[in-house]
């Protein structure tokens, strides 16, 4: 008899695509597949593009910490998604749930608890975030980027296994991307993203300083949904996109170097890559902080640069785009000593150690 997993999280790309780099490796290995994910989430853009994975969708509420009339009415909604994960789970009785987080996932796991069903949990920030806070009491095991992250949970239950990367990203083309860019290939390529929902700072520094910038790079610029400047399109050597899938392996590929915001899953597959990296972190302002060690962490490392959002200019911005690609042999070597470790087979056994 197949075994069966119960896959969840969403709300973000950086949510998912862990769960997009398991699933492959979890048909190979046998395992049946289902998607518990949210009604409008980007999850369930992304996994129904995925043959032979099943999404079922629940109701959940945004946890928030600070005041918003909707904080009275969401607890609701979480409970109407417990009830709906309980159910769902009850019915298709999986070995183990695994969840990358998000909202959706904590009346997922907490679904999975009420049915005794075992859960695994992958952390990708230094320090968890509030849903996988909620969550973790109800875990079986708290799988972790950051080693850094075990002052952070409950010891017993804490596996470190690193940063799991999509095996497609390690196969682009940067030919390819260069005919899709219709780049000359006479200069460096500046590649810019803001994550999956885009960053209007970002953006907006960008296009701000594009003619000092486009001198000396071709630019990339992964702007987000609705974020595309039509004032710009068939700029020379400027190409915009709202947001790729299958042409990001190329883009990445031609990348010589990327700004980017400090989301832990995209900073450790630019570090996979090779890639230097000037990160902006989003701001305590607009977050609780957790891109903001991210990215300290990679610069102690020598991994990366760090541009405070507060700090973005029309002038700080190329600076620190020169900086960068000046020194972008140090940062390439620095990357080269991090080590090759394999956190997506960790990550598997972790799986089939806890199923029941």
């Amino acid at each position: 008899m197949r075994k069966k997993i119960v896959l969840t999280g969403g709300g973000t790309a950086g949510h998912v695509m862990v769960n997009v780099a398991l699933i492959p490796k979890l048909k190979e290995l046998g395992w049946e597949i289902v998607y518990i994910g949210s009604h409008q989430g980007i999850e369930r853009e992304i996994i129904g593009r995925i043959d032979g994975v099943p999404y079922y969708p629940v109701s959940t509420g945004k946890l928030r910490r600070y005041f918003d009339w909707k904080n009275f009415k969401d607890p609701f909604h979480v409970l109407k998604g417990i009830w709906q994960a309980y159910r769902l789970i009850q019915k298709e009785k999986p070995a183990v749930v695994f969840s990358k987080g998000g909202f959706v996932s904590v009346p997922v796991i907490l679904g999975a608890w009420l049915n005794g069903v075992p859960s695994v949990i992958h952390e990708s920030d230094l320090t968890p975030g509030l849903a996988n806070k909620i969550a973790m009491p109800f875990a079986t095991k708290i799988c972790l980027t950051f080693p850094e992250t075990k002052n952070h949970v409950q010891a017993d239950k804490a596996v470190y296994v690193g940063a799991v990367i999509r095996e497609e990203l390690k196969h682009g083309s940067a030919e390819r991307g260069r005919r899709l860019c219709r780049f000359a290939g006479k200069k460096p390529v500046l590649l810019t993203m803001g994550g999956s929902l885009g960053s209007k700072t970002i953006n907006d520094a960008l296009r701000a300083c594009l003619p000092a910038l486009l001198s000396e790079f071709d630019i990339v610029h992964i702007c987000g949904k609705g974020n595309v400047d039509s004032s710009l399109v068939g700029q020379q050597g400027y190409r915009q996109f709202e947001y790729v899938n299958e042409e990001l392996p190329d883009l990445l590929a031609l990348a010589d170097l990327v700004v980017s915001r400090a989301g832990a899953n995209a900073i450790f597959e630019l570090l996979a890559l090779r890639k230097p990296m000037l990160l902006i972190p989003l701001s305590k302002a607009a977050s609780r902080g957790d891109q903001i060690l991210n990215a300290r962490s990679f610069e102690k490392a020598g991994y990366a640069a760090v541009l405070m959002e507060e700090d973005l200019t029309d002038e700080s911005l190329p600076a620190a785009i020169r900086r960068l690609y000046e020194n972008r042999d140090r940062y390439r070597q620095n990357m080269e000593r991090s080590g090759n470790n394999d956190p997506l087979q960790t990550l598997l056994s972790v799986i089939e150690d806890t199923a029941r």
